[in-house]
């Protein structure tokens, strides 16, 4: 089986959020569509609320969603992964029907990242991804990501099918040459103003990685630059651009890879860089990304032996989450891995054992594992032999229910 389709009957489900006498009814998300943007929800927070104000709305909301969570449904929200991975038979979903509405049923999933072979045209993309929404809000669950890779020339998900009939941006290594950090954001804010109307409320971009062009040959046109300093320019004015347009961004791929040989995607990577060497260059980008308020960062596949002491892929070691990027970054939003479906994890742990050490590690959000079943079962096991705490998986849900209500209401 090859598509997964049927005709399903769309009712309207809002839940409003409002702090009123000291109490929180909960927000939720229309299943009509829309990133959340424009809509009521996303709004919880209130229009005249500063930052600070803003900020305890969402971690109210974020902790009375999770008191009434049961262990299952915790376990499920960390996840992001394929609509594939949510039913079975099913090689490439084009459509969401009873079996994507089942398995929304079974495994609220936190968010759901959709590619090329699942995206073929507006009105089939839109239909799909607001019937996705509208499962999770007729099930009373919490509204999930909707997210899609769209960084811009080489990597592009929908500007690159002309069915859409958007305009690419291109690559990111063009804009950088150019210097121009206004290009930078307007480029942001482009891929943002065709993302939203299609439903898509998460964009795994900008590429925060500082290619070395003699040692990579996969970062080349992603990364802005070589230049530390422009690559850190660029990915600041990308990310004002997509939080200007309230479209939820990732820097990736902490903590650099772009002096890395070989792809993450077919097996290990390793950068025999320092610490010092990389504060002075490949943490540049990654610290203007997070000043400029970056809600979401991605940890990539590589290893750093001078640093970590073995192989242990970055997401899964604590030194470089908790210490490098929590501790000595100050970074308190969200943190996903790099696909834990990638060569440099599948050869060397199970999809458990992945996820397992990610979370250990401090990320919120294991990516993608290459069977999901088995990686939730993992952890779920791992909590109920002592092997992971229930307050962890709480700690990691604030931050990932906070960015939602944030930007698009639970």
């Amino acid at each position: 089986m090859t598509v997964l389709a049927d005709s399903i009957t769309r009712r309207r489900f809002v839940w409003l959020a409002a702090l009123a006498g000291g109490s929180l009814a909960l927000g939720g998300c229309a299943g009509d569509g829309s990133n959340g943007a424009d809509d009521s929800a996303g709004e919880g927070a209130g229009e005249s609320q500063g930052p600070e104000d803003a900020a305890a709305v969402a971690r109210a909301a974020a902790d009375e969603r999770i008191g009434a969570m049961t262990l299952e449904q915790k376990v499920a929200q960390l996840f992001i992964v394929t609509p594939e991975a949510l039913v079975e038979g099913v090689s490439q979903v084009t459509q969401a029907g009873d079996m994507t509405r089942e398995g929304v049923a079974a495994h609220p999933v936190g968010g759901i990242v959709y590619f090329a072979q699942n995206l073929l045209d507006p009105e089939q993309t839109t239909t799909m991804l607001a019937n996705v929404k509208q499962f999770y809000a007729d099930s009373g669950n919490a509204a999930p990501f909707v997210a899609v890779d769209e960084e811009g020339g080489a990597v592009v998900r929908v500007a690159g099918n002309e069915a859409f009939g958007v305009q690419d941006v291109g690559d990111a290594s063009a804009l950088g040459s150019a210097g121009d950090t206004e290009a930078a954001t307007r480029a942001a804010e482009q891929i943002a103003d065709y993302l939203a109307p299609l439903g898509f409320n998460l964009d795994f971009a900008p590429v925060a990685d500082v290619v070395n062009p003699l040692r990579s040959d996969t970062m080349g046109l992603r990364s802005f630059s070589s230049d530390a300093a422009v690559a850190a320019d660029m990915v600041r004015a990308e990310v004002e651009g997509f939080r200007d347009k309230k479209m939820l961004c990732c820097a990736k791929h902490f903590p650099g890879i772009g002096a890395a040989a070989g792809d993450s995607h077919e097996g290990a990577i390793t950068i025999e860089a320092t610490s010092e060497e990389l504060e002075t260059v490949d943490l540049v980008p990654f610290r203007a990304a997070i000043e400029a308020g970056v809600p979401m960062i991605m940890v990539g596949h590589v290893s750093l032996p001078n640093i970590i002491g073995d192989s242990t892929p970055a997401p899964l070691s604590s030194t470089v989450v908790q210490g490098m990027l929590r501790d000595s970054l100050g970074y308190t939003g969200v943190v996903v891995t790099d696909s834990l479906s990638m060569g440099a994890i599948t050869n060397y742990y199970t999809p458990a054992e992945a996820a397992v050490a990610a979370l250990k590690a401090g990320c919120d959000i294991p990516l993608m594992p290459e069977r999901f079943d088995e990686a939730y079962q993992g952890v779920l096991d791992a909590v109920q032999a002592g092997k992971l705490t229930e307050e962890r998986l709480d700690e990691s849900l604030i931050r990932i229910l906070s960015a939602k209500q944030e930007y698009f209401g639970l």
